[in-house]
């Protein structure tokens, strides 16, 4: 079995993203997937803007130096979508790669789904989506195209009791909209592609109990949990010119989760 210290610490070459501009949101704070992922396309070679909407895209930022700038996004906002996007231009001269990470938990609230519950998971998860990428596309097309990324969810492909019903199915909009965007705007030469990450070790799952822990890390076939740097690195794949032909598709980074029956 493959243990966590040699997931977390396997060797990569650099490179794969030399002179490319990204825009990754959900850059929060230390040990997430987006910090994750802004700190691996920065070694990638990327020039990354780092967005949230928390302010800890600037700590993240500076701690990544010069090839990355901060800036604060509400997602569901469509005017500071657009000003992020004319941001990364500002600085970096382009935009070539957009990663949407950004999100809020979809743990189950309660027995029903409230209207609150609903509007607050659909509006990032959902609306977020397709309005960061509709700008992306805008800022990517002088360019002669680019790469889109999302993040979806395990979820969004089957149930579970422990997932709010709103969240699997906001999730399972990005597989949608990823899937449309990548047709609508493929003759654009943009593709557009999702990650599906299962139970993984970002910063907020340190603080799940050891026995619902177990329990997580057990569902996935390799026996554990994932590592944020093994959804970034599917990430930087997907934006890289090594995926030129790989579009439309969404990529279950979990382990094995998906593939059970139950």
């Amino acid at each position: 079995m493959t243990t966590d210290n040699q997931a977390t610490h396997a060797h990569f070459p650099g490179h794969l993203l030399d002179g490319k501009v990204a825009v990754i949101t959900g850059v929060g704070a230390a040990e997430t997937i987006g910090a994750v992922t802004a700190a691996v396309f920065v070694q990638e070679g990327a020039q990354v803007v780092c967005a949230d909407i928390s302010g800890a895209q600037k700590d993240t930022a500076v701690a990544l130096g010069p090839a990355a700038a901060p800036f604060q996004v509400d997602i569901t906002r469509e005017e500071e979508v657009e000003a992020m996007f004319a941001h990364a231009v500002e600085v970096f001269g382009r935009v070539d790669i957009l990663v949407n990470v950004a999100g809020n938990p979809g743990g189950r609230r309660g027995d029903e789904i409230t209207v609150e519950e609903y509007q607050s998971l659909t509006s990032v998860h959902l609306l977020g989506t397709a309005l960061t990428n509709k700008h992306a596309v805008r800022a990517m097309t002088p360019n002669g195209g680019g790469a889109i990324v999302n993040f979806s969810s395990a979820a969004s492909f089957n149930t579970d009791k422990l997932i709010s019903m709103a969240y699997a199915a906001a999730k399972s909009g990005v597989n949608s909209l990823t899937k449309s965007y990548a047709v609508h705007y493929g003759p654009q030469n943009i593709r557009v592609n999702a990650v599906a990450p299962g139970f993984t070790m970002s910063k907020k799952n340190h603080r799940v109990p050891a026995e619902a822990l177990a329990m997580l890390e057990g569902k996935a076939a390799l026996g554990r949990a994932g590592q944020p740097e093994e959804q970034a690195h599917v990430a930087a794949f997907l934006a890289s010119d090594r995926a030129s032909f790989v579009s439309g598709v969404v990529v279950p980074v979990d382990g094995g989760w998906t593939s059970r029956l139950a």
